[in-house]
């Protein structure tokens, strides 16, 4: 199994329109952020854990889980960098394979001592619109299929029982 642990607001700071929305209300930029990732956790099938770094917040680590994409709030005096640490050290075995979103230089080393790949915020960036581009060819190309009946009527007929089905006359 792939697990993918993002480190939130360094995603949030690199990628444009999440940029922008940040500026105005960092709460919708966090939930935007966690919707794209529930997009990529459903299209991909891994597991997807984003880390908001809670360090300068009195209280206790929270977690929340929206869609299927788990959200960590680090607990006070707790970076999201040594939590992200922690969760690849935990999560890295021989079946997981442990992937982290991150631009941070120190935090990609770190990782891959612990045996973890990284994504750069770049790389999950073009990951996620490529998927969303498959998204959209995927609902096109299941538009077009036309119904295809068991008994051959020609389109006149077709057209006339779709009107009656309707219950149009």
């Amino acid at each position: 199994m792939n697990v993918l642990i993002v480190d939130g607001y360094n995603i949030i700071g690199a990628w444009p329109e999440l940029k922008q929305l940040k500026d105005k209300d960092l709460g919708q930029a966090r939930d935007l952020l966690i919707e794209m990732m529930a997009e990529y956790q459903s299209y991909t099938g891994d597991r997807v854990i984003v880390v908001f770094d809670a360090y300068h917040v009195r209280g206790l680590e929270t977690k929340q889980k929206s869609f299927k994409v788990e959200t960590i709030y680090t607990k006070e005096n707790e970076t999201a960098d040594e939590r992200i640490e922690k969760l690849s050290g935990q999560l890295n075995d021989v079946r997981t394979q442990v992937y982290v979103a991150t631009s941070d230089y120190a935090e990609q080393r770190t990782i891959f001592a612990q045996g973890a790949y990284r994504k750069s915020a770049r790389e999950l960036y073009i990951e996620v619109k490529n998927i969303e581009q498959e998204i959209k060819k995927d609902l096109e190309t299941h538009k077009e299929v036309q119904y295809q009946s068991k008994i051959p009527i020609n389109k006149e007929i077709r057209d006339i029982f779709e009107k009656w089905r309707r219950g149009n006359k």
